[in-house]
């Protein structure tokens, strides 16, 4: 048996490296591949994991290590796919050139709905799939319908367990069993990592605060790359978070920029941090935003939806807040955009940072995580993917029932619930207002009224009953 670990991120390398550490591999005896894609719009601009600072001290739990990348050039990981007659051939030739001869693949990757793992998936036709999730995402359901056979290939899905009493709802359509990697194997990998970078964290950070909870630390996201916001937007997001976090007492404060964002970005906070007199400390180097939290424990993170919001005060005490995740709820297009699960985990659970510096408190707290989130975060999710998770529409009508009218009104367009035939959305004896609501497009058009009367006659054959 050949492991093949698929990894885009250095975070999703230390993630599948706890749950090896964790046992969740089988024995170290067996030859483990580390296939590195490099999904950057701009590879060529952007440092890969294997050269990225830190990933020397994972490096050895791998005998090997290629870059798909290079494998597929010139082509891009995120846009390639094999044609299906070209899969047997790939495969042989990939046997070949990775020494795999017949022996059995276990493939492990993140993102299966997606480029590069589910070409791989297609090319390693009979391999098990192992899928690990590191961030948010995994409590939404699966983004895109998988391609004929794939689901029956995943024996598992592996995941941090960031809210718990919260489960994944990825891949549950295909009854793949959901197991959590160890918080203790997660928090010993970002130490090895926080230690091997610690010379590039002092450079980046000299003269720290003496106490770490002077500092806050704003983790950026690049939202306009996704276009969903516009970059004049972004840059004033970040500048909110700023004026926050300095209003709520932090004089120094740490701006961990996304990979992609321009030097704009950055120039915009400095003039605002100086006029504000507070010292800005832009920490551009690859690194997880975890390894910050790790050294210096800063006394807030800040951020929109980012992951790193919940491992910083999941795993190391740092208290959390949001900017901006309330618009984004707006914002998000289409309605099943796989960002829309972390953004209502984030919006509902941690508090919103005021331009005042002033903290609100958070609508779902931990002690309702399962009699709130739990039904919230399935009831958008039959939103989002109703077709693929039917199971799902008697909880959310249940959910919708109780509380659309109130705060939860935000998480769901009425639109979405006119087209499902749910709760709050527009009843069909309303064809003027019913039109202005269902889709304009003409095919999407007829696709909502099919749905609309399967989910009626649904509903006349269960008052029959």
């Amino acid at each position: 048996m050949t492991q093949i670990f698929l990894v885009s991120t250095l975070f999703g390398a230390i993630t599948v490296s706890a749950a090896m550490d964790a046992g969740r591999f089988g024995p170290p005896d067996r030859r483990r591949i580390l296939l590195v894609s490099n999904t950057a719009s701009l590879p060529e601009m952007s440092t890969p994991v294997h050269r990225a600072p830190g990933f020397a001290a994972l490096a050895p739990r791998w005998e090997e290590i290629r870059y798909w990348n290079e494998e597929i050039a010139p082509l891009h990981p995120s846009g390639w796919e094999p044609r299906q007659e070209d899969q047997p051939l790939l495969e042989r030739w990939l046997r070949d050139r990775w020494g795999l001869g017949e022996e059995p693949v276990e493939l492990i990757a993140e993102s299966i709905a997606v480029p590069p793992s589910r070409a791989l998936a297609q090319i390693f036709f009979d391999a098990e799939i192992t899928v690990y999730s590191d961030g948010l995402m995994s409590y939404g359901p699966t983004r895109n319908a998988l391609p004929h056979g794939i689901g029956t290939q995943i024996v598992r899905q592996l995941h941090l367990d960031l809210v718990p009493g919260l489960e994944p709802q990825l891949l549950r359509e295909h009854d793949v069993p959901a197991q959590i990697i160890p918080d203790e194997h997660f928090r010993a990998v970002l130490e090895e990592v926080r230690a091997e970078v610690a010379p590039i964290l002092a450079e980046q950070f000299p003269d720290p605060p003496a106490d770490g909870g002077e500092a806050a630390l704003i983790v950026g996201q690049y939202l306009a790359a996704l276009d969903i916001l516009t970059p004049q937007e972004e840059d004033e997001l970040h500048l909110r978070m700023l004026r926050g976090a300095v209003a709520r007492g932090h004089r120094t404060v740490l701006f961990k920029p996304h990979p992609a964002a321009p030097a704009t970005m950055s120039a915009s906070l400095a003039a605002e941090a100086e006029r504000l007199g507070a010292r800005l400390v832009v920490t551009d180097a690859p690194v997880p935003a975890e390894t910050w939290c790790a050294a210096i424990r800063p006394g807030l993170i800040v951020g929109c939806f980012s992951t790193s919001l919940v491992t910083a005060s999941r795993y190391y005490g740092v208290p959390a807040a949001t900017v901006g995740a309330t618009e984004l709820l707006e914002r998000l297009t289409p309605y099943e955009n796989s960002n829309r699960i972390p953004v209502t985990i984030i919006e509902a659970t941690l508090p919103e940072l005021r331009p005042d510096g002033t903290l609100t408190d958070p609508w779902i707290g931990p002690d309702r995580i399962e009699s709130e989130l739990v039904p919230l975060v399935a009831a958008v999710a039959y939103c989002m993917r109703a077709s693929a998770r039917p199971e799902l529409r008697e909880a959310a009508i249940r959910y919708l029932e109780r509380n659309v009218g109130g705060r939860a009104r935000r998480y769901f367009k009425r639109r979405r619930l006119t087209a499902l035939g749910l709760p709050g959305g527009i009843a069909r004896s309303h064809p003027w207002v019913l039109n202005a609501v269902l889709p304009r497009s003409s095919r999407r058009r007829q696709l909502a009224v099919s749905v609309l009367r399967q989910a009626e006659r649904l509903k006349s054959k269960d008052s029959g009953s």
